[in-house]
Order: structure tokens, then C-alpha cells, then sequence
């Protein structure tokens, strides 16, 4: 039998591409690699349902722990690589131990951008990213308790959401002039701002963060002009970074996270990298894509276990996305960037519309707000 396919990194890219491979017909040993304590599991309930204490921790997990043994994996959660040899066509451990691969698949995903102003390494500053990530958050959740949120993207409203039916008086500082300015239009910014306000969410926009205020602990943020406004707790989510410092170290070309080609390749041979951490072409768009979004791990995932497999692949899909908060769901199809006009559709007072994005006559996106059916249909429109 020949050296292991090693995957590092064990999220939902990871879980889907161990089910694929063998679906796939692929028969070697597989050997997992996470660098926290537990096996793969969902992060979009960390901010939605998880926080909220609406699913407990055994629900996050992709597959059951049985589902790695009946597949032949060989399994080590909370273990660091250090880094991937690619002439010997090995990676290293913590500690010196070393490994070999027959094939290597990076599924590394990203961690929080780290918030750039003094005093964010105060106690009572968290970001969420990780389970552990959100049992710290939660441990210091108070009804009563104030919370400013620095972000106003869709993790941060996410929180700001459950947040408030915690209990917590919540206020969100966002850099640009509006909520979800990289990823939404006007209209949509205006609905979910009108949506927070009504639950009793203090918005603040246009919002430079100069530091957090403390000694140990924080106690308030001060913004641009000396305003200081008062916390308990704060909650970076001004965004992620790919972890791509593996690839890098080992010599792999990099754009936005590790270059790949349209069939999961990077550019050392039978070295492949999915999900949030890879930058793939995307004739569709006309340039390289990253995504940060399930749809994109699990399908990258299955086109990467045909390409380990020996079949010809190309991944150019509809990403989609979505976010629960409150009672709204928020569903997107397709990439707005780029976007020269829109079309709303459905009835905005009712709070169940779309908006539908073009260039010139081509559709980019839609938007779907408490209306799955326009989601659905925008995803076959932009599929064919």
C-alpha cells in the first residue's frame, strides 16, 4: 500500500472530501490532521443557533465519530503542522514527528483578522471562530451586559442578533458609511439596519475605532473624535484571513490564499488545497475567486476527490450564501461585485423582496429576503 493522502486542516471541507474520495472509488490510507480538539464541525450555527444555546455542541458535528473509522481514516485532532516538506513529501508535527504523503490536501480555512488598534489584547475581546472561540464569548454574556460589536458584516450582525434576545444591550461600530457595504446594495444595507434598530440595536456607522479603552480589562472603545462608548464585552468581526502560511513556507504560488487550478491543483505537484483557504479561476467571473461559504467547501471538496481519483474536473460554480438573523433569512446567489444596476422584486414593507443585481443586461446576483423561491430560481438562472 502506498504513502497516505494527508489532509490538514478538519472542517467541512475536510469531512466532505474524505466521503468523496471514497465515493470516488479512491482506496488508499487517509490520514486526518486538526489542529483543534474536535472533529469536523459546522461553523455557521458558532454565530446563529450554537451562541444562542438553540443547538448543543453534539448537533455541530458534520459526520458521527464512526463514519472516520468505517472510512479507514486515521484520525489526530489537536495536533499542529509545522510544516510540508514537498521534496521529501512530508509534513512535520509539533515536536519533530514527521509524515508521509502520497498526496497532501490543504483544507485549512482561515482564522479572524486581528483587530489593529491598542488594547485588543484586553480581557473581555473576543472574535468567533472556533467552538472554544464561542464558549468564551458566551461564558461572559449577561443579560443587562453591553456589547459593542466592531463589523457591521453579516458575522457581526449575526451576534448582534442573538445577542439582543440574550438579553445585552448591543451596539454596532461599522468602518464604512453603511452595514454589508462590500456585499450588499443600498436597499439591502437599509433593510437590515432598519431591522436591527427595530430590535433595539444602536448602529453606528462611518465608525474609525482609534482603541479599546482598559487596564486589564476593557471598559469602552473609543472612536474617531474621542467619543468613548462604554463595554463589558467586545466582539471583533471585521473579517478573516486565509491560513496559507503552510503553503507559503513550502513554496506554493499564492493570490488572495493558495493558488489553484480549476481542479484543485496547486502549483507543487500532488499538493491540493479546497474550501475557504484556495483561490481558484472562475471563467464565470473572469477572474480568481476565493470563497468563505459551505456551498463552496463541500463542492470544491467533491471536485478535488475526482482530480486525486484520476478524473478530469473543472470547478466553476454559483456560489452561494446565507444568514439567519432574527427571523429574517437572508439568502445569496451568485457575486455582486461589479454590479451596474438593480431590480427589486416582492414586497419590501412585508420584508419578503429580492434584489437582483446586473452588469448592462447580464445577471450578477440576487439577494432573496425571506424568499427562498427567488432563491432557488436565481441559482438555476445564474447556473445556466
Amino acid at each position: 500500500m502506498g504513502a497516505p493522502l494527508i489532509i490538514i486542516g478538519a472542517g467541512q471541507a475536510a469531512a466532505q472530501a474524505i466521503a468523496s474520495l471514497r465515493t470516488e472509488g479512491y482506496g488508499g490510507p487517509i490520514i486526518l490532521l486538526g489542529d483543534e480538539p474536535w472533529l469536523p464541525y459546522q461553523r455557521p450555527p458558532l454565530s446563529k443557533a450554537y451562541l444562542g444555546g438553540e443547538m448543543e455542541e453534539e448537533r455541530l458535528a458534520l459526520r458521527a465519530p464512526g463514519f472516520y473509522t468505517q472510512h479507514g481514516v486515521e484520525v489526530h485532532v489537536g495536533v499542529r503542522v509545522v510544516r510540508i516538506l514537498p521534496q521529501q513529501r512530508e509534513v512535520e508535527l509539533t515536536g519533530g514527528v514527521r509524515l508521509s504523503y502520497g498526496a497532501l490536501l490543504l483544507a485549512t480555512g482561515t482564522r479572524a483578522r486581528p483587530l489593529d488598534v491598542p488594547g485588543a489584547k484586553l480581557a473581555g475581546v473576543h472574535s468567533i471562530r472556533t467552538i472554544d472561540d464561542v464558549k468564551r464569548f458566551r461564558a461572559e454574556c449577561h443579560p443587562g451586559g453591553r456589547l459593542v460589536i466592531i463589523g457591521g458584516g453579516y458575522i457581526g450582525l449575526e451576534v448582534a442578533a442573538k445577542a439582543r434576545r440574550m438579553g445585552l444591550e448591543v451596539c454596532v461600530l461599522e468602518g464604512r458609511e453603511r452595514l454589508l457595504a462590500r456585499v450588499a446594495c443600498p436597499d439591502v444595507s437599509a433593510f437590515v439596519s432598519g431591522l436591527h434598530r427595530a430590535h433595539g440595536v444602536s448602529l453606528r456607522t462611518a465608525m474609525s475605532v482609534v482603541r479599546l479603552v482598559g487596564e486589564e480589562r476593557v471598559r469602552g472603545v473609543e472612536v474617531a473624535g474621542g467619543e468613548i462608548l462604554e463595554a463589558d464585552i467586545v466582539l471583533s468581526a471585521v473579517g478573516a484571513l486565509p491560513n496559507m502560511e503552510l503553503a507559503q513556507a513550502a513554496g506554493l504560488e499564492l493570490d488572495n490564499g493558495v493558488k489553484v487550478d480549476a481542479a484543485t491543483r496547486t502549483s507543487v505537484a500532488d499538493i491540493y488545497a479546497v474550501g475557504d483557504v484556495a483561490s481558484f479561476p472562475s471563467a464565470r467571473y473572469g477572474r480568481r475567486v476565493r470563497l468563505e461559504s459551505v456551498q463552496n467547501a463541500i463542492d470544491q471538496a467533491k471536485a478535488a476527490a475526482q482530480a486525486i481519483t484520476g478524473q478530469e474536473v473543472v470547478y466553476d460554480p454559483v456560489p452561494w450564501f446565507w444568514s439567519d438573523q432574527y427571523d429574517v433569512k437572508i439568502q445569496i446567489a451568485g457575486l455582486l461585485d461589479g454590479y451596474e444596476s438593480t431590480r427589486i422584486e416582492g414586497d419590501r414593507e412585508a420584508g419578503r423582496f429580492s434584489v437582483h443585481y446586473y452588469a448592462a443586461e447580464r445577471l450578477l446576483a440576487v439577494c432573496s429576503i425571506n424568499d427562498p423561491r427567488s432563491h432557488m430560481l436565481a441559482r438555476r438562472a445564474l447556473a445556466g
